[in-house]
């Protein structure tokens, strides 16, 4: 049961403004200000704006700690917080982390390099490695809650958030947790992360008007927008949820994991992946393809990852694709890399719990390979009994989570 969604995005610090934000079509990408980034390709990002790290933890704790998992904390925080969750001794064993990211502490990378380099290795910081490696998200978030459970990161690229909070999902299901806090976080707008994509051609590269830059299965896509922020999810056991009277948004029935095996970066022209990962989904649901009335895209607005997910879609879901409600959320948050799906997640239980999907925005041309109904431009009132998120990552690396209405 997912009983909490916690959200750190660039629409905004916490799961409320962000949602109502996606409902109003409203984006969050811009030029970009973390650096000087005249002299890059793509000099626009979907920033977080506005966060205070004092608001969730001191001055002495800041300094130890990467932004990534700063973001994994607030958002952790937030989860929790909606979920009304109580760690007691009883429930400490019981309660695991599991979050993931895609690269971790970059920020805190390239700072303490130029240290290096400047004066030499005794001007690193002692803290240097625990604020950057990806699992002290994980670690920073189980020693504030005291969550003594099973604990964990994943780094698969951009299906990392959506395998930690599979992986999660499972760990319930055979009995070794009862609770879990499952997601991801990632903050890699750097000018080595920011530049390093745009070396492999992957990034919009519409600086003039970066609101319409992220076009998701438009004609007219050149790349994606890279985003940072955070989504986590609060995952129980459901007799447990039950009986404490929490507020359940939906309910996680089904998991796919699979590989393209075929490119370190470009999905496998056929979609057989992304195919097989909705279809290992479904089966673990035990559900057939036309049950499902929404698909939280991967949409990434690259042009081959959405004309192949497009065909994913058809192959997987046959006729019933024609009937299916589609969107990327992408066109207005960015790309968060390993906190995708994590983000992505939150927004799917949202949507199932107000039956309504948010738009995919700037899709005013569509591309003649992407003919599916993508819920352009505004978001529409819907009855949604299941719904899949997609993630698909580099090294053609897949995952899709699938969420039932919660009927109680």
């Amino acid at each position: 049961m997912v009983t909490g969604v916690g959200l750190v995005s660039p629409l905004g610090i916490g799961t409320s403004v962000t949602w109502d934000a996606l409902c109003a079509g409203r984006g969050g990408i811009g030029p970009i200000t973390r650096f000087d980034a005249s002299e890059h390709a793509s000099r626009i990002a979907a920033e977080v704006r506005g966060f205070d790290p004092l608001d969730f933890m001191s001055k002495k704790d800041v300094k130890k700690m990467d932004v990534f998992i700063q973001y994994a904390i607030a958002a952790a925080e937030f989860a929790c917080e909606d979920s009304e969750l109580k760690v007691t001794p009883e429930l400490a064993s019981r309660l695991g982390v599991f979050i993931a990211s895609g690269i971790g502490g970059f920020s805190t990378i390239e700072r303490e390099h130029k240290k290096l380099l400047d004066g030499g290795p005794r001007k690193i910081s002692p803290f240097f490695i625990p604020a950057a490696i990806i699992n002290l998200a994980a670690g920073q978030v189980s020693i504030r809650l005291g969550a003594k459970g099973p604990n964990s990161a994943t780094c698969t690229a951009c299906s990392a958030s959506a395998h930690a909070i599979g992986d999660a999902f499972e760990t319930i299901r055979r009995g070794a947790a009862d609770v879990m806090v499952a997601g991801g976080s990632e903050a890699a707008i750097t000018p080595m992360g920011v530049g390093g994509f745009a070396a492999l051609h992957a990034l919009s590269t519409r600086n003039d008007e970066p609101e319409r830059a992220c076009r998701p299965f438009d004609r007219d896509r050149d790349g994606f927008v890279i985003g940072e922020g955070a989504g986590m999810l609060i995952l129980e056991e459901h007799d447990r949820a039950v009986d404490r009277g929490a507020s359940i948004y939906a309910e996680l029935v089904g998991y796919g994991m699979s590989a393209d095996a075929f490119h370190m970066t470009a999905p496998s022209e056929d979609g057989g992946g992304a195919q097989r990962v909705m279809r290992a989904a479904l089966d673990q649901a035990a559900i057939s393809p036309n049950d499902v009335d929404y698909i939280n895209a991967h949409g990434t607005s690259t042009p081959f990852n959405d004309r192949i997910e497009t065909y994913a879609i058809r192959q997987c879901f046959g006729a019933r694709a024609d009937e299916l409600a589609v969107s990327s959320t992408k066109s207005m948050t960015g790309h968060l890399l390993g906190a995708a799906g994590g983000l992505e997640a939150g927004v799917v239980a949202l949507s199932m719990r107000e039956q309504l999907i948010p738009p995919t925005v700037n899709l005013e041309n569509p591309d003649s390979d992407c003919d599916l109904d993508y819920v352009p431009l505004v978001k529409r009132k819907a009855s949604i009994n299941y719904a899949l998120s997609n993630s698909f990552g580099f090294g053609g690396t897949n995952a899709s989570l699938l969420f039932k209405r919660y009927d109680g």
